[in-house]
């Protein structure tokens, strides 16, 4: 395992490494200059892309989040905000949007950010050759499933620039959440001259958020400078913003500690229980609308029988894992849905009630009608991205399996963008590590990603019965969209394409040089509304 801070990580040979990153900075002329505020964010995992239409991941989104902005945007709290777009009007019926941009939007390079960027970037984001994996959020637009579906070509899309500030958008049905939508990267513009050459490099990116891509050094760090086009510049107070690769959470805390970083991305159990007061007023935990799980590849046998899968779920003893491994606040997940989510109730399984003993009678009795036995054990990989705490889970759970069910498990570790890949081609997954952070606060933004037809959902679960609800419960009201998507969850309880563990909260230290820090439901923490003291 390689150590992820930049000091540790070997880029050449013949010179210690902090020679070689200095001299990258040199060379791309990022070293800050006296009196720059620079922001030390730690960010987890290395990003696997700063295309903004190309995101998968919690990391490149924060990132992102900093070098673009959509048509909405969010407050410190979470809560919708004008973006891009000044103000918008709503059809009576809820189905054309009008968006009124700023005269004074700008891209990096000084170029006026309009309403045909905004055109582009949408269907850029729903055209196949794109691969978004983001692009199912963007279906309520009209003419937007048959676009991802290479049944209309992406000009089909109902967005349409009714002249450079105006933009319009036309929906299939209401979708009282839409706003909510166009803050995700999926959304975002693209500069004309350029998209499509750049998103590797800092001198082609040209972006439009409070920040521009300076530096990126793989599994080191990326280094954005303010952007003094952007529209709301006057009100930026930090220079330059260093997101660092910190995927091992044990150095992230003690480069804090150290004072190395002013944020981390997470922040290990094992450290708050023993936690000193002056750092513990430094801690912040909060509910987040995520879940930590693990998927089938139902492709593929064993996992294509429902009853082996719901034989694994019930054996992994969730309590155990809060409680033993984790101990931050985090819950129990026995459901795909958190609880208290907008738009759905969300609905147990009837075993979330039983005892240890009775859902261990329950897996055995499963496990040995899928045809296993002590005799004839199940063996199965699962596979997880290199982590301190994916391992520990991962350990955990293989010897639950073991010792109620006699499954005989290997563990496999990938780097993330290797871990990513290897998700997304499925020949080589069985039980794969996941998560999800709802991009938005609504039911729909935790079910769709099992729909058969998201390019994220990496078990390749598809149920007529379960994409026939998702569909009819956008067309209808509060309350017989409520009991649509309870069928859809009763069809994830009977088919288990996945394990649900546990729903996360956040957990980082922020110094007390941070100030604008908010915590939130989503963890979206945009750094143009921080500001860092001396």
């Amino acid at each position: 395992m390689y150590a992820r801070g930049a000091i540790e990580f070997h880029v050449g040979k013949g010179l210690p490494t902090y020679v070689w990153l200095l001299l990258g900075l040199l060379c791309s002329g990022s070293v800050a200059q006296a009196g720059d505020v620079v922001l030390r964010r730690g960010n987890g995992p290395d990003v696997e892309t700063l295309d903004p239409h190309q995101v998968r991941s919690v990391a490149a989104g924060n990132v992102v989040r900093d070098l673009y902005e959509g048509l909405v945007s969010e407050a410190p709290d979470g809560s919708l905000i004008p973006g891009v777009a000044e103000r918008w009007d709503i059809s009576a019926d809820g189905l054309v949007y009008v968006f009124f941009l700023r005269d004074t939007a700008r891209w990096s390079n000084g170029d006026a950010v309009t309403a045909a960027d905004f055109v582009a970037g949408l269907r850029r984001s729903v055209d196949p050759q794109t691969a978004s994996p983001s692009s199912q959020l963007l279906a309520p637009i009209a003419q937007a499933s048959a676009v991802m579906a290479g049944r209309s070509p992406p000009a089909a899309l109902a967005v349409q620039a009714l002249d450079e500030h105006r933009l319009q958008i036309g929906l299939q049905s209401p979708t009282p959440y839409f706003l909510a939508l166009l803050v995700n990267p999926a959304a975002y513009p693209v500069h004309g001259p350029v998209h499509g050459q750049g998103f590797t490099s800092a001198a082609p990116l040209v972006s439009n958020g409070a920040y521009q891509l300076q530096v990126w050094m793989p599994q080191s760090h990326i280094e954005l400078r303010r952007n003094r086009h952007y529209w709301n510049d006057a009100a930026t107070r930090i220079d330059r913003v260093q997101h660092i690769v910190t995927e091992d959470m044990g150095s992230e805390f003690q480069r804090f500690r150290a004072g190395e970083l002013d944020i981390t991305e997470q922040v290990p159990a094992t450290q708050i229980a023993a936690m000193a007061p002056t750092l513990r007023r430094q801690l912040r935990i909060a509910d987040y609308l995520g879940i930590y799980y693990y998927g089938f590849n139902v492709s593929q046998p064993p996992f294509d029988q429902p009853g082996l899968r719901r034989a694994l779920s019930l054996a992994v003893d969730r309590e155990v894992i809060v409680r033993k491994v984790l101990g931050s606040g985090e819950r129990a997940a026995y459901a795909w849905l958190p609880p208290h989510i907008a738009g759905a109730d969300s609905l147990q399984p009837p075993w979330a009630s039983w005892t240890r003993d009775q859902r261990v009678a329950e897996a055995r009795r499963l496990y040995e009608q899928a045809g296993y036995s002590a005799q004839y054990p199940l063996r199965t990989e699962i596979l997880y991205n290199t982590n301190d705490y994916h391992q520990k889970i991962a350990l955990v759970i293989a010897a639950m399996w073991k010792q109620f069910l006699g499954v005989e498990t290997r563990l496999r570790n990938e780097e993330t963008k290797v871990f990513l890949q290897s998700r997304r081609e499925r020949r080589r997954t069985q039980i794969f590590r996941g998560s999800w952070v709802s991009d938005y606060d609504d039911a729909s933004g935790f079910l769709d990603l099992l729909g058969g037809h998201n390019p994220r959902n990496d078990t390749s679960y598809v149920s007529q019965r379960y994409d026939a609800a998702l569909n009819a419960a956008t067309h209808l009201p509060e309350d017989a969209r409520r009991q649509q998507l309870r069928d859809a969850q009763q069809q994830l309880i009977d088919d288990a394409p996945v394990i649900p563990i546990y729903f996360y909260v956040t957990k980082h230290l922020v110094s007390p040089r941070v100030s604008g820090w908010q915590d939130n439901a989503l963890d979206h923490h945009y750094s143009r509304d921080l500001g860092l003291s001396p």
